[in-house]
């Protein structure tokens, strides 16, 4: 164990604070270092100041019965700096609705009753087994990936979010300071070709594939077999949760996502209307948690896969893969969601990755501490995005095309963005071009109520409009309807019988495609409530119905 792993403490009583510390001291002083805060907030930003420094938590112990802050809201926003540490809720009495809150909220791996006395019988061994636990599965250390790009380098970005996305601990570097230069001469690259990635065993790629690198950093993309009884395409939360209930209802269960699980859920900063979850949680939160939960029941998850077609002979349904032979499996679910449009405007093209991103991007957040920035959309996942990056940006300016953006977004959220000081509505407000060179520089904006147009200096634009398909892959073989959506059941023929071609007595299952045997869930279904929670249940949903279609094969 390294000796820079941190074990921190907060309570906000000075006496306790100090005893909690001498107690941890006493036994992990040689080997961790114990830091200890007397407040919620100062012991977020010791794990900020301790993030920034590169420094590991391994252990992160906080009293529930906080004034400022209680100990369970602490936990559940020190996970978003170090989803890893063990979490440890302390208490003066057995408070049930405490623990199961910080069960539920965030993912509490101890309680603990104060005092603990004597700490060789109740504190210490909790504590071991948790650094254990830890030194296991989330014990690498942060730099062992190293990434050395530019700022405002497309490929860099798009390494650093796949990383991250995936779980993935990792050390950045820019090729301009005096270590990335000299990474990039022990490695013998130079800066005309970026990013450079350096693994733990010291393997050097140079711009690498995102296969290439998923299997170097240890992420699965071989399946283990050639037949499944479910395969799911797709890892978002309709995915994410058709895993989770195939698995542990027995089936032989394989996901292929094609970057990373979680989807467009994923890469949001704050899911704050989904049931259970009164304080919200992060999007990279929920994905890391159900993919765990899969992973528990026994179902496969490949990553950097891409599925380019569905083949269908007798009872078998066959995905191919882009980079080689795909699989086969009894039945399938599509839960390929959608992807955010592009800006179809001069100059969004060459500056994507370069100021122009599509998403939160949330690798990118720091580096616009003190920037200006612009996102384009007025449904929820711009609202998100625009509260978490005006957490640190001087100003944040929401661009939205409609007259209102009370008729795309919830007025839980947009009551919070109106009291935003640092956040600007605009309204019937369009991009028509960007500006820029190596970099985003600046962008034309129209006012269609007035027609007036406006240039504005820019070096952040954060893109969300409408949502698109990726089915293209399905032609011939699945019926959509005109966006590319997935028709099911019903929807399939105008007077709700089977579609053309269907070979079963029954009809269609209501989740259910033209092809029996292969069901649609979530985002990527026409007609879908576009939500997170309808999503999962939708995955669960089509799981069922997967069951009743192999009974009756």
């Amino acid at each position: 164990m390294a000796a820079q792993t941190v074990i921190l403490t907060v309570d906000d009583d000075p006496a306790v604070s100090r005893s909690v510390a001498r107690d941890l001291r006493r036994r992990y002083g040689q080997t961790h270092r114990v830091v200890r805060a007397e407040s919620g907030p100062a012991a977020l930003t010791a794990l900020r100041e301790l993030k920034l420094r590169g420094e590991h938590v391994a252990v992160i112990l906080a009293d529930h019965r906080m004034p400022r802050m209680t100990g369970v809201e602490f936990l559940e926003q020190a996970m978003d700096l170090y989803p890893g540490a063990r979490r440890v809720l302390l208490t003066a009495y057995a408070d049930t609705s405490a623990a199961i809150d910080a069960i539920n909220v965030a993912d509490l791996d101890h309680y603990l009753l104060k005092p603990w006395e004597p700490p060789e019988e109740k504190l210490y061994p909790v504590l071991d087994a948790l650094l254990e636990s830890w030194t296991a599965s989330d014990g690498r250390e942060a730099g062992s990936v190293k990434v050395v790009g530019h700022r405002w380098s497309a490929r860099s970005s798009e390494i650093r979010e796949f990383l991250a996305r995936n779980q993935v601990p990792y050390r950045w570097y820019s090729s301009d300071e005096p270590e990335g230069r000299r990474l990039l001469a022990a490695a013998g690259a130079d800066q005309a070709r970026l990013p450079l990635v350096v693994t733990a065993e010291g393997t050097a790629l140079v711009a690498p594939e995102e296969r290439e690198l998923a299997d170097l950093v240890g992420l699965s993309t071989t399946p283990v077999a050639d037949f499944y009884d479910l395969v799911i395409v797709g890892g978002g939360p309709a995915g994410l949760g058709a895993a989770v209930y195939g698995a542990s209802e027995g089936l032989r269960t394989v996901l292929v996502e094609r970057s990373a699980t979680g989807g467009q859920a994923g890469q949001s900063s704050r899911i704050e209307n989904y049931l259970g979850f009164p304080d919200g949680l992060s999007g990279g939160q929920l994905a890391d948690r159900a993919r765990r939960q899969a992973a528990k029941f026994g179902a496969e998850l490949l990553t950097a896969r891409q599925v380019t077609a569905l083949d269908v002979t007798g009872g078998a349904r066959t995905l191919r893969f882009a980079d080689g032979p795909g699989l086969s499996g009894h039945s399938v679910i599509l839960a390929t969601g959608v992807s955010y449009r592009q800006l179809d405007v001069p100059g969004a093209a060459e500056l994507v990755g370069r100021g122009l991103y599509y998403g939160s991007a949330l690798t990118e957040a720091p580096d616009c501490r003190g920037q200006d920035v612009y996102i384009v959309g007025g449904a929820n996942s711009a609202g998100q995005a625009a509260l978490f990056l005006a957490r640190g940006a001087r100003s944040v300016t929401l661009l939205v095309r409609g007259r209102s953006a009370a008729d795309s977004m919830s007025h839980y959220l947009l009551q919070r963005i109106v009291a935003a000081p640092t956040i600007a509505v605009r309204t019937t407000t369009v991009v028509t071009a960007l500006h820029g060179k190596e970099h985003l520089e600046g962008m034309t904006l129209l006012d269609t109520a007035t027609g007036r147009t406006e240039t504005v200096d820019a070096q952040w634009l954060f893109v969300f409009i409408g949502a698109a398909p990726q089915t293209g892959w399905l032609d011939g073989t699945v019926q959509r309807d005109s966006h590319g959506f997935v028709l099911t059941g019903p929807d399939l023929s105008a007077d709700g019988g089977p579609p053309p071609g269907w070979t079963l007595d029954r009809p269609p299952y209501h989740l259910e495609t033209s092809v029996p045997g292969v069901f649609a869930a979530g985002d990527v279904r026409a007609e879908s409530a576009k939500r997170v929670a309808s999503a999962v249940g939708e995955g669960a949903m089509a799981v069922m119905l997967a069951h009743r279609y192999l009974e009756q094969s």
